[in-house]
Order: C-alpha cells, then structure tokens, then sequence
C-alpha cells in the first residue's frame, strides 16, 4: 500500500481496524510470561481464529502479532537473532487468516530500552536502529502498512516514527498510550506529538489502550482541530479488575463500547478499533452502530 493508498482510503469514510490481541490470546490459553509472539507461532491455529474473526466482523485492517518482536524485547528470551523470522512469520499468519479482506498492519511496540533523556542507558541511536530493523523486516515481510503503537512518550513516537519512515516507503502510522487529559506516560503529550508527527510524515495519529471510550471524547476532538490527517481511536473496553482467575476483566460490554465509539467517531476519529478487552463482537456491534449513524 502507498501512502497516498491509506489516505485516499481514510479519505472514503471510517476505517476499522482489529480489537485486542493480547487479552484474547490469554483467554484461549496463552499463559502469562511467556515470548508472545514464540507462543503464537507455536500455536498458529489461535491467531488465525482469531483474526479471521476479526475478518468476519468488519475489520478493514487487521494487525500482525509482532507487538513485540523487536531484537531488544525478543533478547530477553534469546530469540533476538530471530527477528526477521519471526516478523516474516507472524506477518505470514495474519495474511493467511484474512485471506485477502483486510490489509494487514505490522505492528510496532515500545522498544523496551530506556532513554537517557528518561534516566536510562539507551541512546537515541539505539532506539532508532531497534525500530528500523523491524520495519524493514515488516516491509520484507509484506505488510500493507506500519502501525506503531502504545508509545508513552512523546520523544520514543518521534523516534520510532523516524526510524520506521527511514527503512520503507509504507504508510506509517503512530499511537500513543496517554492519561485522559493527553499526557503522556513518561513525558509529553499527545497533543504536542501529534503536531510533530504530522510533520514528520506519519499517516495518522492517536491513541490507543490506556483508556476506555468514554474518557476520549473531548481530547479527539481536540486532537481533530490540531492536525489534518486522520485520527485514530483504539482504546481499551472500559477499565480492568483482576478477577479470581488471575486475568483482566473489562467493564464496558459490546453496546456500551460501540455508542462510546459512535461518539468518538462524531468527534472526529476516523480510524476506529479496540485495544484489551475487546473481542470480534465489539468490533462487529461498532461497525453496525457506525452504519446504523450514516
């Protein structure tokens, strides 16, 4: 997909992306404090269930299993020499699963260094190569697009963003994990990025996990007046408790998600999707209730 593709698409009307891959992985057996995307090669049959789900439900971008398979996060289970392997694998099963109904992103995580700028070891270069070397094994592996996402600071984004417009010529998306005013974790805001990253040739900018749909409403519509390209919302279904089995319950069901998500919309989202806790079904009640508002 070409850069002037993704806008022209965007340009159409709403964009779906997926809803959660994690919470739902644990919830068909992943257990905790395992490689994810090890786990996920060695049980194929769940992402494709999953994602063909996805497929079935609306999702008009569905993304690869690679959150985190950079070479920093995979060396903390002696899988960092896989890294194209692995990127060119998950990609692989993620294509498989949507047979050609959805784009398939490849996707982007925190790199897990640290900063110095944030009182860690790692420097800006670091950071930079980590990134570029995923994208450019996601490009390889023929992802669609680049999504980078749940970045918590507005310095990483920048870098990462960099990075990945560096190592393909692929859209290149960017989200950020904020607090309900914009702030971001571990400084910045995303209001302040936002502005950076357009600038810097990002396909579409906003936020993702971090908060349910009903605490986005205003800062979309802020984010709308700051920026001309499109505006993503992925946020999480509600908040979590630990329930007795160890796992994270969300409070917000699938209605009450797809009228929040109706309103973001209005607000001024237009690439709309789920983080954790949500399932096919909140994504399929969101596209009807979308359609239901044109």
């Amino acid at each position: 997909m070409k850069r002037e593709e993704f806008a022209s698409l965007a340009a159409k009307g709403r964009v779906i992306l997926d809803g959660a891959t994690g919470t739902n992985l644990m919830r068909m057996g992943m257990p905790k404090g395992v490689c994810t995307e090890a786990w996920v090669l060695d049980h194929p049959d769940t992402i494709l269930s999953l994602q063909r789900a996805y497929a079935d439900a609306g999702s008009q971008i569905v993304i690869a299993p690679t959150f985190g398979a950079n070479r920093h996060m995979l060396d903390q289970y002696g899988l960092g020499d896989q890294v194209i392997r692995m990127n060119r694998e998950l990609a692989a099963l993620t294509r498989k699963a949507v047979e050609g109904r959805a784009f398939v992103a490849g996707d982007i995580a925190p790199t897990g260094l640290i900063l110095e700028s944030a009182g860690g070891e790692a420097s800006i270069e670091d950071v930079f190569e980590v990134v570029k070397e995923q994208a450019a094994a996601l490009a390889d592996a023929g992802a669609d697009l680049i999504m980078i996402e749940t970045e918590m600071s507005g310095d990483e984004a920048s870098i990462a963003l960099d990075a990945a417009l560096s190592a393909t010529d692929l859209p290149v998306t960017c989200t950020m994990s904020v607090q309900a005013d914009g702030q971001a974790y571990y400084g910045g805001s995303i209001f302040d990025a936002a502005e950076t990253l357009e600038a810097m040739g990002a396909s579409a900018v906003g936020v993702n996990c971090g908060n349910g749909p009903d605490q986005l409403e205003s800062l979309i519509r802020k984010l709308r007046g700051m920026v001309s390209i499109p505006i993503i919302a992925k946020p999480n279904a509600g908040l979590p408790t630990i329930g007795a089995d160890g796992q994270a319950h969300y409070d917000m069901g699938p209605d009450a998600f797809a009228a929040h998500m109706k309103s973001l919309a209005a607000a001024g989202a237009g690439v709309l999707g789920g983080c954790c806790g949500t399932t096919p079904e909140y994504i399929a009640r969101m596209v009807r209730r979308l359609e239901e508002a044109d």
